[in-house]
């Protein structure tokens, strides 16, 4: 699998350096899609310019990346496309890895489940084979090396990419069984960007599963392991905040980041529900519902664990969704980042619903944000409910495709231990509806 893998990564390296050298490469970093406030490559410049002459990049309303991201460019920026083609591979590389390990791990639970006789007896052909699932960790580095979404974000040089790169490998060091690790890439994930925080919930209950530790709430094991990841998690977050004030030497890049991520201040037209919503709002009640948009991503994930503790990795999977769909700030390399596990879930194919349909509409809007985006600012023949509604319309497409493999993956997992010809008590066929 080695030789796929590095031709994948030579041909993704290769459409990436190609694209530099284009004159396409300044209209995809000005793209509103692809770069944010908080990710955007020239207020990055901007910030380092600021740090240049001896002022904190935080002092104006330009610069919201974190310290970590400003120094590591401060020593790199002759060096900016190729760390952003590195960063790019080492998330594709961390992703093969972690799904190399999780399909092991699968198919021991299935041959234990088999043995068991937990399965119902006519469910052989939902059951995944070494050969379905030998090629899945290829096509998760080739969905997210050559996804066109991933692309566009590192030929704008967005911070995305680098985002990314450290969610991949907390999910690699998690996947791993490696709590040290994974508490650490998780608060730097959360250090970046926030809303990873809710990663904290899979990553515990798949650490929990590979101890063996029961998941019962009257378990003492239970919460002793909870207690050290936590822990284990609080303190890494802390070490990285109190680096990042000892090099800038001080707090304002609290407010500046954290801030502005959780308040939205900047209304920038992006791929997200929050910026048209609040510039048509009075501001009398825009913090009411600033704190209520925000909750959405949070709410989730208490009745996700509920449902999907057997399947964390399944729930690690909607969460990302989750917060690509409902953070302040989206960009379309967050987008790239989940959809690079749908070949993971392959195997409920023959559960979705509407999912040409549904195809068809995210690449539709792909197209159309330009399109529209030309005729609103540039050629003044359409306004920003044009843009906005396929901004909406986009989103629902997500949202309406997570809900689709969630009631496929729900389907199959009854079917498994119930069979696939289901009857009533009279004899006659039955129709499985889930509520």
């Amino acid at each position: 699998m080695a030789a796929p893998l590095v031709l994948v990564v030579l041909a993704a390296v290769t459409v990436r350096a190609a694209l530099y050298r284009s004159s396409l490469a300044v209209f995809i970093a000005e793209r509103v899609e692809v770069a944010s406030p908080l990710n955007a490559w020239k207020r990055v410049v901007e910030g380092l310019a600021l740090l240049d002459l001896g002022v904190s990049p935080y002092s104006g309303a330009i610069f919201h990346e974190t310290p970590l991201i400003i120094y590591l460019f401060h020593f790199l920026i002759e060096y900016a496309e190729l760390v952003f083609m590195i960063t790019d591979v080492l998330t594709a590389v961390a992703l093969y890895l972690a799904i190399q390990d999780f399909n092991k791990v699968v198919f021991k639970k299935q041959k234990l489940l088999i043995e068991l006789d937990k399965y119902a007896p006519d469910v052989a052909e939902l059951i995944q084979t070494p050969m379905e699932m030998h090629y899945i960790p290829l096509k998760v580095a080739l969905f997210y090396l050559l996804n066109p979404y991933t692309v566009m974000s590192c030929v704008a040089k967005s911070t995305c990419a680098i985002n990314n790169s450290v969610i991949a490998f907390f999910i690699l060091a998690t996947i791993k069984g490696s709590a040290f690790l994974s508490a650490v890439f998780l608060a730097l994930a959360t250090y970046q960007s926030l809303y990873p925080l809710t990663l904290f919930a899979p990553a515990l209950l798949y650490l929990l599963q590979r101890q063996f530790i029961p998941i019962k709430l009257k378990s003492k094991s239970f919460w002793l392991y909870t207690m050290q990841y936590a822990s284990l998690y609080l303190c890494s977050l802390v070490v990285i905040i109190c680096l990042s004030f000892f090099l800038l030497n001080s707090w304002d890049f609290i407010p500046s980041v954290y801030g502005f991520i959780l308040s939205v201040p900047d209304l920038t037209p992006n791929i997200g529900l929050f910026w048209y919503f609040f510039a048509e709002m009075f501001e009398h009640f825009s913090l009411f519902f600033v704190c209520v948009f925000q909750i959405n991503v949070f709410f989730y994930t208490i009745p996700l664990a509920i449902k999907l503790k057997e399947h964390p990795v399944f729930f690690m999977f909607v969460q990302l969704a989750i917060i690509s769909i409902f953070k302040s700030y989206p960009t379309v390399g967050d987008v790239a980042l989940y959809m690079a596990f749908l070949p993971v879930w392959s195997h409920l194919y023959r559960f979705l619903r509407n999912i040409f349909i549904l195809s068809c509409v995210l690449i539709f809007c792909s197209f159309l944000f330009p399109v529209l985006w030309h005729l609103w600012i540039y050629a003044g023949s359409a306004n920003s409910n044009f843009y906005y509604a396929i901004t909406l319309t986009f989103n629902v497409g997500q949202i309406l495709l997570i809900s689709d493999y969630f009631y496929a993956f729900l389907r199959r997992e009854y079917y498994l231990t119930h069979g696939l010809h289901l009857t009533r008590q009279d004899g006659t066929e039955a129709m499985l509806v889930l509520k």
